[in-house]
């Protein structure tokens, strides 16, 4: 930490880690060498303007298109707003809303005003608000009026907020009347802090991972540059919430960064994502595996010719979800792999570099490999657990589980992988998926994607279970197609169908049938929550 803070209130600076339990950063491409003062909305938002966009479409919605030049009005209303509010640099600044024009301008304002955002998830409850609300202390909080009830419900418990502003109901639009449509930006140093991202797990202490105003320029200037090269003339859609830094960086960051569109879906369900893809003629789509297998039901009869790239997150993309998405669509799923602590993407590949299954290369300005339990590198052919580096990482506010993600140097980010001779990453498994059974090793995902290959199949998890005589066996949590009924027999031939694909060690010898599959707000499935049933 070089550069004079514009923080008044140094709450976050003062709890970042020690400099020594950094992770190591490099900026290897010149993009990404950015000067020490540094406001990520004045290269967002103001910097279009300033550059001849200010009537180009920003975000497409149902009742029109909003310009760069009016959002910029937007934001800078409700950038002063939160000053009448008594916001100053440093503060936190709770926002709570469905993806649209609403809390896109008012996540701006609060970057302008050098604030610190902490975005949550829409379907959050009480006792997951008040986790995130006692670790940042936000003094206030902007809300959609719809969602008002749960946040209220967390304030009553906790002391921290000091003022709910709400819109929908015209209180924040009564006040962005009154406002200037003239803003000044905070003069920010680029290793300000300018969000908390919570950590998307809902059991257990939460971990607040903490990111500059480098880092968000850092993410679309290496996956949304290098990877999907996006261009003015992009439409860019997807069901990540903004309180994911998926949804942030594919929604908001990307779009803007390359003076391109966003048209937010505020309910994405397949059925509803595809008439949004159509109505908008969506060029780029975001989403996680699960979804693409859901929307491959619904497509028939749609028109999604305007898409040109697909992107997955959040969890493995399963080959035959990659390859029956190319079949009808045409278009290959751009899989990548990410995490909140590194705040987007590092291995991904597109286009002619895809190989179906694997996850791809680390990108420009990342490096990475695979190490031992002793932190020594393995060569490709091994399975290691997973670490990498590059111009953003981990840094946990005020949380001792940094030196669980930070060792020598390395993000360590959970997962096992091996590399191939290519120097290709294929995901193994998460470290703590591992089945030990009867001294075989058995990675959950393996048997998963041997099972979603039956018709039979909609989703499926799989899990360790406890054994007196193996010490673990394989436990099979599958939700069944429509139409289809769970009875023995189909278990009987469940278990069949895997054994013809894979060892048959490695069959599940337990099979549940279950109406749905314990889910986060993000969308990722909780194998905590179907181990602790076991």
């Amino acid at each position: 930490m070089t550069s004079r803070t514009a923080h008044v209130d140094t709450f976050a600076r003062d709890r970042l880690p020690p400099p020594a339990q950094w992770p190591r950063l490099h900026f290897d491409l010149p993009e990404l060498r950015y000067p020490d003062r540094l406001n990520c909305a004045t290269v967002l938002l103001d910097d279009a303007i300033a550059e001849g966009h200010g009537d180009r479409p920003a975000i497409l919605t149902e009742a029109g298109a909003i310009s760069y030049r009016q959002l910029l009005g937007r934001a800078n209303r409700i950038a002063n707003v939160l000053g009448d509010l008594g916001v100053v640099p440093g503060n936190r600044v709770l926002l709570r809303g469905f993806n649209g024009p609403e809390l896109f301008a008012c996540w701006l304002a609060v970057m302008k005003t050098g604030a610190i955002a902490v975005t949550t998830m829409p379907l959050l409850r009480v006792p997951e608000l008040k986790a995130i609300m006692e670790k940042s202390r936000p003094s206030v909080a902007l809300c959609d009026q719809r969602l008002l009830a749960e946040l209220r419900g967390a304030v009553d418990v906790t002391d921290c907020v000091g003022a709910i502003v709400a819109w929908g109901n015209g209180e924040l639009e009564t006040r962005m009347t009154d406002a200037a449509e003239a803003f000044s930006n905070a003069d920010t140093a680029a290793e300000d802090v300018c969000l908390l991202a919570f950590t998307s797990g809902t059991t257990g202490q939460p971990k607040a991972c903490m990111h500059f105003h480098r880092d968000v320029l850092a993410m679309a200037d290496v996956f949304a540059r290098c990877v999907l090269r996006t261009r003015p003339d992009d439409i860019y859609i997807g069901s990540p919430p903004l309180g994911f830094t998926f949804g942030l960086c594919a929604l908001l960051v990307f779009p803007l960064r390359f003076r391109a569109a966003v048209a937010p879906v505020e309910s994405p369900t397949p059925a509803g994502l595809l008439s949004a893809i159509e109505r908008f003629r969506a060029t780029c789509l975001f989403t996680a595996p699960f979804a693409y297998r859901a929307l491959l039901a619904e497509l028939a009869g749609r028109d999604i010719s305007s898409l040109r790239q697909c992107v997955s997150a959040g969890e493995f993309l399963p080959r035959a979800v990659s390859d029956a998405w190319h079949e009808r669509t045409g278009i290959r799923i751009i899989d990548g792999i990410g995490a909140t602590e590194m705040i987007h993407i590092f291995i991904s590949a597109a286009g002619d570099d895809i190989r179906p299954g694997a996850t791809g290369k680390p990108l420009p300005g990342y490096r990475a490999c695979v190490l031992d339990e002793q932190g020594r590198p393995l060569p490709p052919g091994s399975t290691g657990r997973l670490a990498v580096t590059g111009p953003t990482g981990c840094r946990y506010l005020d949380d001792g589980r940094q030196l669980d993600y930070v060792q020598q140097g390395w993000n360590l980010t959970g997962d096992l992988y091996r590399i191939d001779e290519d120097g290709y990453f294929w995901f193994v498994s998460r470290a703590d998926d591992m089945i030990v059974s009867a001294g075989y090793n058995i990675a959950g995902l393996e048997v998963e994607w041997a099972l979603l290959a039956h018709p039979a199949v909609s989703e499926c998890a799989v899990v360790g279970a406890p054994d007196p005589e193996r010490g673990m066996i394989v436990k099979a949590c599958i939700v069944l197609q429509p139409g289809r009924a769970a009875d023995p027999a189909l278990a009987r031939e469940l278990q069949d169908f895997v054994k013809q694909r894979i060892a048959p060690y490695k069959y599940p010898r337990v099979i549940e049938f279950l109406a749905a599959l314990p889910k986060t707000a993000t969308g990722k499935l909780q194998r905590k929550v179907l181990r602790a049933t076991t």
